[in-house]
């Protein structure tokens, strides 16, 4: 069964680790979450994405309770 993915991101952009930062351009036909972080290995994120932004609300959260 083929999988159907909404590809709403469009093209550029920048994938971004979620453990340590790292930052490398996107790029287009591969998604973040299919390349790993050269620096720490963590699964990419879409900066902007619905992924990318759980996380910034959950770090801001962590912030606020400090």
């Amino acid at each position: 069964m083929a999988v159907n993915r909404t590809h709403t991101m469009g093209r550029g952009g920048t994938c971004i680790c979620p453990k340590c930062g790292y930052e490398a351009p996107h790029h287009r036909g591969v998604p973040c979450q299919e390349e790993r972080c050269p620096e720490c290995g963590a699964k990419l994120l879409r900066k902007g994405s619905y992924h990318h932004d759980l996380l910034d609300k959950k770090r801001q959260k962590q912030q606020k309770g400090v």
